[in-house]
């Protein structure tokens, strides 16, 4: 793992502001939404209601380095298909917390 991965996710956990390169962590409102940007896209964010994460279209190695920096997130690539956490995955937004309960997809 990249070091700017390394730091952007210790300030993504530690709810505190980072930027350096083509990521950042921002904190939105009384730190009510701690969101992780990656080119200016918010790929994933956290809140009192759970984690969230989303390739926002780019499935790019560098997003999911980022993504995968994320305590619970493993994501894998094969044959043009994203797998999270063992399971087939779009890309699109999901809820960490509520993506464990799905019945996994092993190809």
């Amino acid at each position: 793992m990249r070091k700017i991965t390394q730091d952007a996710i210790r300030a993504f956990n530690n709810n505190s502001k980072f930027k350096r390169g083509n990521t950042e962590v921002r904190i939105s409102g009384d730190y009510e939404q701690t969101q992780l940007k990656l080119h200016g896209n918010i790929i994933a964010f956290k809140n009192n209601s759970g984690t969230y994460i989303t390739t926002c279209g780019w499935h790019t190695p560098t997003t999911k380095e980022r993504l995968n920096g994320i305590h619970g997130v493993h994501i894998k690539q094969r044959n043009y298909i994203l797998y999270l956490n063992g399971k087939k995955w779009d890309g699109q937004l999901v809820k960490l917390e509520d993506w464990e309960s799905i019945t996994p997809y092993y190809a």
